[in-house]
């Protein structure tokens, strides 16, 4: 029988003059020497290091087919997102195209909305940059194009935002920093090329936690960006301005990162659709590179519908990225059927019941709205998950602090005081340290094959606790609660050390009205599988208008 072996860590917060004594101490070489040992130990990392792993190391997760994938526009004709329980509706993207095909309004006309509604909502921090010249130019090409009958795809027109750790023209892409960025990208990336030429209306550059270090959503240069549910509570991380955009009602979907959940908790924490793919099924082309192993660029969406739409658009292979040239070709298939019987679903009722009372409550629930539609839930056990949880923490940790490594001795002070910690953490890895991670990648690769041999999917809440509360003193200079990063992350990182797809879509709120979301695992390439669970839980789930919401569609 497998010991679940994933624990609570309890390490003090810090915040305010504490946290910045903390991080120069671990940036002063004496500092550290009395600091880190503590640190490396309650992490994990020295348990990685007195166990004895004799796996072969594997640096990518990369999963080769006999077939090879090409962009699928073909799969743009996705039915309209189902009916769902009574309660608040989302604008979707077939939304925005039925009012452009029925006359009912423009997307010159949409685009004053938007960059009305982004005036208005400046508390929220949603944005980094928005350039109005560009964004209305986009809308008066899209408008001619409907006005002669030539949209380019049902995305022509549809406001999109991008995660300001992509390149986007004319933008300069900041990371979330204050100094990376100083031109302008001269190319599109790939993903936001081909959004570009389905005629996606990008409305600007969304605001992101510094350099995709945290889940939080905490940002020091540009502002926290604030749950549209609950403004006083974070967002989620690191694509907190994404997150924020598309709860809100900005836009239906928006372009997120996922190296250790930063798509999949902020979707949970907003009440949102987000989908990681798997790895090298979305081209990391034009993305800022920070964490070469474990990075997936993907949707966050108002709905499953969505998701799948923007997926269709960005997946497939490209020349830019080799690591795209291994898969097969994308598909939907079955994305709006209802029946799941044959689906087996695997719970290992350990890990999922290591959460909040509420969040384990709203997932037993849609759990029985499966079985109820016809899937077979199966008791299955994973083994090794915080050994998993520890690689995955100095993959991604050691990556970041390499990426960071031409700026640090002039930029170190320029990072946020988070970020400073948890570059100094990642910098005390040793090289020994990341290829005993990539060893224990490849058993970790191999502990989920097996569990998923039997089962189609694992089950799990999406995070251990909704969204936290932002607090007083975090609000400066930010603060260092690993403790709480550890709850946010509980489910997430194996999806990004082993690259297998991962989706996170809403199952209900908490007492405080806060959304609760379920977290579905598959194997390599299936993502048409999770797409049509989450499709299939929007007709379970009544949901809850934001506390800030902007009805474009209705202003």
């Amino acid at each position: 029988m497998t010991h679940y072996d994933l624990k609570a860590v309890k390490i003090p917060r810090l915040a305010g003059g504490a946290l910045r004594a903390f991080a120069e101490a671990l940036e002063n070489p004496l500092g550290a020497s009395l600091l880190l040992g503590k640190l490396l130990e309650d992490g994990g990392i020295t348990k990685i290091r007195r166990t004895v792993i004799d796996d072969a190391p594997t640096y990518l997760p990369i999963y080769p087919t006999e077939s090879k994938g090409t962009p699928s526009t073909d799969l743009l004709n996705i039915p309209h997102p189902p009916k769902t329980k009574s309660g608040f509706s989302f604008s979707t993207v077939h939304d925005f195209h039925n009012a452009y095909r029925d006359r009912k309004t423009t997307p010159d006309q949409v685009v004053e909305k938007v960059l009305g509604a982004i005036d208005a909502s400046k508390s929220l921090n949603t944005f980094i940059a928005v350039n109005r010249d560009d964004v209305m130019a986009q809308a008066r090409v899209s408008a001619q194009r409907w006005r002669d009958g030539k949209p380019l795809s049902i995305f022509d027109g549809v406001p999109v935002a991008i995660k300001d750790e992509v390149d986007q023209t004319p933008y300069p892409t900041t990371v979330g920093t204050k100094f990376f960025g100083k031109s302008p990208a001269t190319k599109d990336s790939t993903t936001v090329a081909r959004l570009r030429a389905a005629g996606a209306l990008l409305i600007g550059k969304a605001n992101m936690h510094e350099i995709g270090i945290n889940p939080v959503g905490f940002n020091a240069h540009y502002g926290t960006t604030r749950n549209p549910y609950n403004t006083n509570h974070y967002t989620g991380g690191s694509s907190s301005g994404s997150a924020t955009a598309a709860a809100s009602g900005l836009c239906p979907v928006a372009l997120g990162a996922d190296g250790g959940g930063s798509i999949r908790i902020p979707s949970a924490l907003c009440g949102l659709v987000g989908l990681k793919s798997t790895f090298g099924r979305v081209s990391e082309y034009g993305a800022a590179p920070l964490a070469w192993s474990v990075a997936h660029l993907g949707p966050l969406a108002a709905s499953a519908a969505d998701a799948a739409l923007m997926y269709a658009v960005i997946a497939g292979a490209d020349s830019q990225d080799p690591n795209t040239h291994y898969q097969p070709a994308p598909s939907l298939a079955d994305f709006g059927n209802m029946d799941l019987r044959g689906l087996k679903l695997g719970v290992y009722r350990e890990w999922f019941n290591h959460a909040t009372p509420e969040i384990v409550a709203a997932c037993e629930a849609m759990l029985k709205n499966f079985v109820g539609m016809g899937a077979e839930v199966r008791e299955i056990e994973i083994p090794d998950l915080d050994l998993t949880r520890i690689a995955h923490v100095i993959a991604i940790l050691g990556e970041m602090a390499t990426a960071m490594q031409p700026y640090y001795e002039k930029h170190r002070r320029d990072f946020g005081l988070d970020v400073r910690v948890n570059l100094a953490i990642g910098r005390a890895f040793t090289s020994r340290d990341y290829v005993h991670a990539q060893r224990m990648r490849t058993r970790a690769i191999a502990n989920f094959a097996k569990v998923l041999a039997d089962v189609d999917v694992i089950v799990s809440p999406a995070t251990a606790v909704t969204a936290p509360p932002i607090p007083a003193d975090a609000i400066a200079a930010g603060e260092s609660d690993l403790s709480t990063v550890t709850e946010l992350m509980r489910y997430v990182f194996s999806g990004n050390l082993t690259g297998l797809p991962a989706i996170s879509f809403p199952v209900g709120y908490d007492s405080k009205g806060l959304p609760i979301g379920m977290q579905v695992m598959g194997r390599a390439w299936n993502e048409h599988t999770l797409l049509r669970l989450a499709n299939a839980a929007e007709t379970a789930t009544e949901k809850k208008k934001p506390q800030a919401y902007f009805p474009i569609l209705d202003l």
